[in-house]
């Protein structure tokens, strides 16, 4: 995300010749931290998609977890600070947690990117003749984020459409 980029600290997942790579080492250290060495072509892609699929489904969660629990009248900042330290902690939670819920998305991880990585996803897995149940989810909430006009806000925009979920409910 843009963060990363901008402090460095972005992690790169590389496939291809190790040699090559390692001659790129300078230049890419100008805005990663880390260039791991993922095996041969396509498999710094492969990685990139595990990584993809997983903030989906972290999205997904975090943003309806959250909705809910404001639903139920919790305090938000008290319930992300007690859940970030425990098994459900994380980085999105812990980074656009309280973002989300004063109704803030700006970008550090674009909609209309994430779901073109996402199509992305959906089309490796389609070569193994599978489907991705959180990622098709998502690519439909996307959709329709793009379409209400948020494609440039970040992904926690999500909570967008996780609030709605309970906002006929009182």
């Amino acid at each position: 995300g843009r963060e990363g980029a901008e402090q460095g600290t972005l992690v790169m997942m590389a496939g291809g010749d190790a040699d090559r790579l390692d001659a790129l080492r300078p230049m890419l250290a100008a805005f990663t931290r880390q260039v791991v060495h993922m095996g041969d072509i396509g498999s710094g892609q492969a990685t990139k998609a595990v990584n993809q699929i997983m903030a989906a489904g972290i999205n997904q969660a975090v943003t309806e977890a959250l909705a809910f629990g404001a639903a139920e009248g919790l305090d938000m900042a008290q319930v992300i600070d007690v859940i970030a330290g425990g098994a459900a902690g994380n980085w999105f939670l812990a980074h656009r947690g309280a973002s989300m819920l004063d109704g803030r998305f700006t970008p550090g991880f674009r909609v209309a990117l994430h779901d073109k990585d996402l199509a992305i996803c959906q089309s490796m897995a389609a070569a193994h003749g599978a489907q991705l149940p959180i990622v098709e989810m998502t690519r439909v909430h996307y959709r329709r984020l793009r379409e209400q006009g948020f494609a440039d806000e970040d992904i926690s925009s999500l909570m967008r459409l996780k609030r709605a979920l309970f906002a006929d409910h009182g």
